[in-house]
């Protein structure tokens, strides 16, 4: 299974997806190659609620996954803390749903749930929780305490952050995480279809949460880089640039 755990199915925050948007991209990430992704769609998009509806009313769902064109999708968010720092959280469609709906006071930047509140609040649900490119200078994790940092199951060893500070980042991060004991995945962090295939996680058949986190925990997976890394992050960063140009002009 070729799994990537971090990407989005809006163009952005305020660039809404359609069902046909949807299914275009999970068409291009099947064309990439991938078998199975994780849509970490951020908590404070406009349509968050909206997103996971549709999907629900429009595709089979079996064990943890929905089945669209061939591919396993995982579903999950991505959420800002007050503190700094962007958790991926990934799990069953329905918890998803109610973590969304849980969030929705928190979504303006002034008012960010408090990154032990977010513990909390997951500590009552079956999800992944994997720290979010969590050497990016705008958004970094290296200021919080062990006791949030040994929490999590994984690091994102992200696609846009070796696109951008350079490919020394992928040790960095790696000895990051080696200090809080925590594996490494990676996600290519993805807007636009052109950026699947960055970076993907050799996995074996996994349909549940329960079963992605022992595959993480045995370190039964590769992580997979691109030589194309490059090329796909900066066409799809360029090509982002331009869609929101045109459309807020």
């Amino acid at each position: 299974m070729l799994i990537d755990f971090h990407t989005h199915a809006n163009l952005a925050k305020k660039i809404t997806s359609s069902l046909e948007d949807i299914t275009t991209k999970i068409q291009e990430a099947k064309a990439s190659g991938l078998t199975a992704l994780a849509i970490t769609e951020h908590f404070n998009s406009k349509n968050i609620i909206q997103l996971y509806e549709t999907l629900y009313n429009a595709f089979p769902y079996t064990e943890n996954y929905y089945h669209i064109n061939g591919l396993k999708v995982f579903c999950g968010l991505e959420v800002d803390v007050k503190e700094t720092g962007h958790f991926l959280v990934i799990g069953d469609r329905d918890d998803i749903l109610t973590i969304a709906r849980y969030l929705l006071p928190y979504q303006d930047q002034e008012n960010f749930i408090a990154v032990n509140d977010l513990i909390a609040l997951l500590a009552n649900f079956n999800v992944l929780k994997i720290g979010g490119h969590p050497l990016r200078e705008s958004t970094p994790w290296t200021q919080h305490p062990i006791t949030v940092l040994s929490q999590f199951d994984a690091f994102d060893l992200n696609g846009k952050d070796l696109y951008t500070y350079g490919s020394d980042m992928e040790e960095r991060v790696r000895s990051f995480a080696m200090q809080y004991h925590v594996p490494v995945v990676g996600g290519s962090d993805t807007h636009h279809h052109m950026q699947y295939g960055a970076i993907y996680n050799a996995f074996p058949e996994c349909s549940t949460i329960d079963e992605l986190r022992t595959a993480i925990q045995q370190g039964n997976y590769e992580v997979k880089i691109s030589p194309c890394l490059n090329v796909k992050v900066k066409a799809a960063t360029e090509i982002k640039k331009m869609i929101k140009e045109r459309i807020t002009v």
